[in-house]
């Protein structure tokens, strides 16, 4: 009996040092990891995201406050793709400064293995991976739906800056060629004065519409007081019609803003039960990002497996690696992201293998980095 009290006692003790080793290195990774999210996504913000904000109000005329609500719509989807990156870089950071300070080594010295170690990193990149996936599945869709919804009903509008002067807008077909020109002397209280349009859209003739006055309504342009001529391709008119009112929609085609985020508007089940419905050409890349979206969450536990061998330094290593370390993995991932997709969009790849293939390649690569780190390096 003394004996197994002996031994409850010693259990109690180890496990309770064992939940303060816990505390001690999730509190250490939840910093870093808020820190990580912080940074990739202000540098996603800053690179991609504000030139399209400046791309989409100077070119197509969206007011800056509608570009600014559909940009933070698309925060979400940025968050989805920054929670492996943030996991990577809390992992990598937090065990290489552990390992600088030669705290892992005491803890080996103690009997701790690095499996125990680890173990609440790998607990809680499953933990955001489920969350990641969740987000994608509720929240993305929402806000990516809101997103081109907000910036179909803006470009239809083709909202012209109040009191932009000299302004013009241009359409271009699907082989770069200009399909139609919009030039606006200014604009006054809402009202476009010295109106021109070049309108190519139809092949062989150009119409070249001049009004005094316009103003854009969800219907489509109002016009007073202009003309319309029709010419040839070599010159020639046609025609010439003048006009006191008019209204004219003039059809732009929003088909390639409305398949990009096709797939960002529908959750797992609902692209599964879309793809079977779709034409043959758009199969293909519905099937990727069904695939993706598993793949993408699953990305954070990849990650930390990789991480953690690749963050334990060697004791003669008296700087950080951490940073770079975290940078080079997520550069090698979306390469080998961007490649397989590509294959997997021109049918060199299978869907899923597609999208599961740079989880699978940083997977093989970790297992054996981890397998080297805690088995056979003491």
């Amino acid at each position: 009996m003394k004996n197994l009290s002996k031994r409850l006692r010693i259990l109690l003790y180890k496990l309770k040092h064992m939940k303060q080793l816990d505390k001690y290195v999730l509190k250490q990774v939840i910093e870093m990891f808020v820190m990580g999210v912080l940074v990739f996504t202000s540098i996603i913000f800053a690179s991609d995201t504000f030139i399209t904000l400046i791309k989409q109000i100077s070119m197509y005329g969206i007011p800056f406050k509608i570009a600014f609500i559909i940009i933070i719509l698309h925060l979400p989807s940025v968050f989805v793709m920054t929670i492996p990156m943030g996991v990577l870089l809390a992992t990598v950071m937090t065990l290489n400064n552990l390992s600088l300070s030669s705290e892992i080594t005491v803890m080996r010295a103690c009997g701790i293995g690095i499996n125990r170690i680890a173990k609440p990193i790998f607990i809680f990149a499953i933990i955001m991976a489920f969350i990641s996936f969740l987000m994608n599945e509720t929240v993305v869709p929402v806000m990516t739906k809101q997103s081109t919804d907000l910036a179909l009903y803006a470009f239809s509008k083709k909202n012209i800056p109040e009191g932009k002067e000299n302004f013009t807008f241009k359409e271009v077909k699907d082989n770069g060629m200009l399909k139609r020109l919009f030039y606006v002397g200014d604009c006054t209280g809402g009202v476009l004065h010295d109106i021109t349009v070049l309108d190519a859209s139809k092949e062989g003739t150009i119409q070249i519409l001049q009004a005094r006055e316009g103003k854009t309504e969800e219907e489509g342009w109002q016009f007073q007081k202009g003309a319309i001529y029709t010419v040839t391709n070599r010159g020639k008119a046609l025609d010439t019609t003048l006009f006191e009112d008019t209204v004219i929609k003039f059809g732009m085609d929003f088909s390639d803003e409305i398949n990009r985020n096709l797939a960002s508007e529908h959750n797992f089940l609902q692209l599964c039960s879309l793809i079977p419905k779709a034409n043959k050409e758009d199969i293909t890349w519905l099937s990727i990002s069904l695939f993706d979206k598993i793949a993408l969450p699953l990305t954070t536990v990849v990650f930390v497996l990789i991480g953690v061998p690749l963050a334990i330094t060697p004791p003669r290593v008296r700087y950080n690696r951490g940073f770079l370390f975290s940078i080079l993995i997520i550069f090698a991932y979306y390469l080998v992201r961007a490649l397989s997709i590509s294959f997997g969009e021109a049918g060199s790849l299978a869907p899923a293998l597609a999208a599961f293939m740079p989880d699978i390649v940083l997977a093989i690569i970790g297992v054996g980095l981890y397998y080297r780190k805690v088995y056979t390096i003491c």
